[in-house]
Parts: C-alpha cells; sequence; structure tokens
C-alpha cells in the first residue's frame, strides 16, 4: 500500500512567490484518496538562519522532525512538497545503507552554505543528502555519490560543479530512453531506489507551474515511463513530488495531469 504525506514547506525555496508552494501541495492533496492522504502541520512562519548561511533554518529543522515523526511503518511513503528539501527530511528518517537517489531536477541542488547564491536550502538539498552543508540538515552518514543518479539537470551553479563530476547524469536529451536510465540506477548496485522529482525537470512548454521555469525539459509522459522502468529493475523505496507552484487555480487544473500521472508512476 502506497500512504501520501502532504508536507506544504515553503521555507527551502529561494522564489519570491515561494508561498505559491503551499497551494500546490494543497491542489495535489485534494486528487489524492483522503483516507492514505496525511497533510502535517507546516508552520507558516519564515523561521530564523540561527547564525548559519541556511536561510529559515529553524523552521526547516521543525518540519524536519514532523516528517520524521510520519515516517515510521511498513507502507511505501510518497512525499508531496512544498519546496525538493524535504526529500532530505524523508531520507533521513529511512536506512539509506542499500539505497540508491534517482534525482530528477533541472537544478542539480548541490550548492553549501558556503556556495549559495541564495541562501535557500532546496539549493543545497542533494548535497546534503550526500552528507554535505549544514549538519543539522546533512544526513549522516551521507548516500555515497556512486548512488545517486541525476536526471534533466541543466541549471548549473558554478558552486556546484566539483560536486557535479562525481555523480552519474543523465540530460535530459538522454532521459527519453528509459533502458539508459534503468542501467545507471542498477549500476549503482543498490537494491532499492528513492525517486525524487522537482517539477522543473518538466519542459515548460508543457508544465507552467513552477517557480523557475528552464528550457529544454523532459517530458512528463518520458519521466514517468523512466520510473515504471526504474521500478522493474530496482524495487521502489519511496518518493517526493515537489515544487509544484501554480499561480492560480485555473494553472493548477491545467498542470495536474502531469502531475497525476508521475504519481501514477511511483505509487
Amino acid at each position: 500500500m502506497t500512504r501520501f504525506l502532504i508536507v506544504p514547506q515553503w521555507q527551502g525555496s529561494p522564489a519570491s512567490r515561494a508561498m505559491l508552494l503551499v497551494d500546490g501541495a494543497n491542489a495535489i492533496a485534494g486528487d489524492l484518496p483522503r483516507r492514505d492522504t496525511t497533510i502535517l502541520d507546516v508552520p507558516l512562519e519564515a523561521g530564523e538562519s540561527l547564525g548559519t548561511g541556511v536561510r529559515r533554518l529553524s523552521a526547516l529543522l521543525r518540519v524536519r522532525e514532523l516528517i520524521t515523526e510520519h515516517m515510521a511503518g511498513p507502507e511505501q511513503t510518497v512525499l508531496i512538497g512544498g519546496d525538493c528539501s524535504v526529500s532530505v527530511s524523508a531520507l533521513s528518517a529511512i536506512d539509506t545503507s542499500d539505497l540508491a537517489v534517482l534525482w530528477c531536477d533541472a537544478h542539480p541542488d548541490l550548492n553549501d552554505p558556503a556556495s549559495s547564491p541564495s541562501g535557500a536550502f532546496s539549493g543545497m538539498s542533494l548535497a546534503s543528502v550526500l552528507g554535505h552543508g549544514e549538519p543539522r540538515l546533512a544526513l549522516t552518514p551521507g548516500i555515497p555519490a556512486e548512488r545517486v543518479v541525476l536526471l534533466g539537470a541543466r541549471s548549473i551553479d558554478e558552486g556546484e560543479r566539483a560536486r557535479l563530476g562525481s555523480i552519474a547524469a543523465v540530460a535530459p536529451e538522454d532521459a527519453h530512453d528509459p533502458d539508459a536510465v534503468a542501467a545507471a540506477v542498477r549500476a549503482t548496485g543498490a537494491a532499492r531506489v528513492w525517486v525524487h522529482i522537482d517539477v522543473d525537470v518538466i519542459d515548460p512548454a508543457e508544465f507552467e507551474g513552477v517557480s523557475d521555469a528552464e528550457p529544454f525539459g523532459v517530458g512528463a509522459a518520458a519521466l514517468a515511463a523512466v520510473i515504471r522502468r526504474v521500478r522493474e529493475e530496482v524495487p521502489l523505496a519511496g518518493a517526493t513530488i515537489a515544487g509544484f507552484a501554480p499561480r492560480s487555480p485555473a494553472d493548477s487544473v491545467r498542470d495536474m495531469g502531469a502531475i497525476l500521472r508521475l504519481i501514477g508512476a511511483v505509487a
């Protein structure tokens, strides 16, 4: 059975209209089976950096506690963000010793507090999964870079390039080959895989509800096909779908078909 954990966290986002992520999470929740869905009571306040280079750290730590409380149990969990850093909290709450991560995102999210141009934690998420960055947020131990596959990244900060070289990467134009992506995940040697999807990985020509659209992305149907093929090779441990920031109810309706297609692929 799949359960859905709705995490309307906005505090990890660098966007000026980050609160739209709350609307996006709630919109998705409305199309999920109620009995299998839990909505976390994420604080609305911004929070404080607590003397670190991570903006809104205190709020992020509180949400991490909430996610940890709800990750226990044998059911497969699909997290619905909110900003994409909710994946870090989910992974910190489960056994990752045999886990691969397929990180589908227009951005590598490999900054740390020293290199981040914004101080927003979402841009540090994958680095934290690897065990780098702010100690109160980074995984301990981190997931080794050889068990991470990055798909669809095409907007890369200069400070991310050093870590990018140690990770297997699938370019957007190659993401339409499910067999190649499945082979990359299988090559990690992991027994299970967590699939992280920031919806900005999808080409903006077919999906508009994101804060920072990047051209030349992956098609939603192609991405769903990739995930299904990966699941045939490596069992799914759980998944995240995040980054949905519709500007109006009409925008939400227009993009929901792609969202539900991805939910079908991971659930």
